[in-house]
């Protein structure tokens, strides 16, 4: 599986408490038109970790639907439980996802063998392509990169997301791998020079408002050959991906696409909506790129 440009890593909107479907599929049908190349549903930014097994299951057939197979979809079915991992990716593969992406194991804890031996699980258990999901500060444990070596020997585990925020990382699982495994970056602020590094695309936030302009900054870099215009690019973006941190992830960027009017301003507790001070901060900044559509 050729995994290389933009992915976005879809938000799960939210109505009454429940799924968004009608928003969900104007947001897909936006990235679609503005050229993503491909849709990541129930991951970190979808709040899968609130989704019942209903949910999780209905919002990547929704994205599968309306994805229409005009990009890859790559479904998150992670789990800090190896079996719990396997019943998702099963269930993922028979809804018509492309790929799944599995995030390290959480609260766990496991050694760099069991990390191992977790994903080693899965790929034998469901044949399709996996992606590895390598994000220290929300799990608690970072995947060494000579684990994501040994992995990466496994057929169907095709790619890593990358989220350690460590471009020596980077740098070291694209050197132990020899350049033949796809590194994705996690991180849509050093996305440029992760791809310096040897990602070859992203799995984005940012994306979810500004789809096109973050294939263009690929386009420029990994296309073009075109440092300077990427530079600027990566420097004029850099406000709105630290805006879409300035809480946790994706308190700002649903708030971000609310205020676009794209989804209602809705999360599921323990997230809550931003602070006053942070709220006038987005739209000052949405305001700032000509994002703002409502108060």
């Amino acid at each position: 599986m050729d995994l290389k440009g933009v992915y976005t890593a879809l938000v799960t909107p939210f109505k009454n408490g429940k799924v968004d479907e009608d928003a969900l599929k104007d947001l897909i049908g936006f990235q679609l038109k503005e050229g993503v190349d491909g849709l990541v549903p129930c991951g970190t930014t979808g709040e899968a970790p609130t989704l019942s097994y209903e949910e999780h299951e209905r919002v990547i057939d929704l994205t599968v639907k309306y994805a229409g197979g005009k990009v890859p979809v790559i479904a998150g079915t992670g789990s800090n439980s190896t079996k719990e991992a396997i019943e998702l990716t099963e269930g993922a593969k028979r809804l018509g996802a492309d790929a799944c992406l599995l995030t390290t194991p959480y609260y766990n804890k496991p050694t760099q063998e069991g990390l191992y031996r977790h994903y080693k699980e899965i790929a034998e258990a469901v044949d399709i392509p996996l992606v590895l999901y390598n994000i220290p500060g929300r799990t608690g444990i970072n995947m060494a990169p000579e684990t994501i070596k040994r992995v990466a020997e496994i057929p169907t585990i095709v790619g890593i997301k990358e989220a350690s925020g460590s471009l020596v990382q980077v740098s070291e699982i694209y050197r132990l791998t020899g350049g033949r495994f796809t590194i994705l970056s996690g991180d849509d602020n050093i996305f440029l020079p992760m791809m310096s590094v040897g990602a070859v695309g992203v799995i984005s936030v940012l994306s979810n408002i500004m789809p096109k302009e973050l294939k263009e900054l690929y386009r420029a870099f990994a296309e073009q050959g075109d440092i300077k215009k990427a530079r600027d690019m990566h420097t004029r973006l850099m406000p709105l991906f630290q805006g879409m941190f300035v809480e946790t992830n994706p308190i700002p960027v649903k708030e971000a696409l609310y205020y676009m009017g794209m989804i209602e301003k809705e999360f599921r507790l323990p997230l809550c909506p931003l602070s006053d001070a942070n709220s006038r901060y987005l739209k000052g900044l949405l305001k700032e790129y000509g994002l703002l559509k409502r108060e």
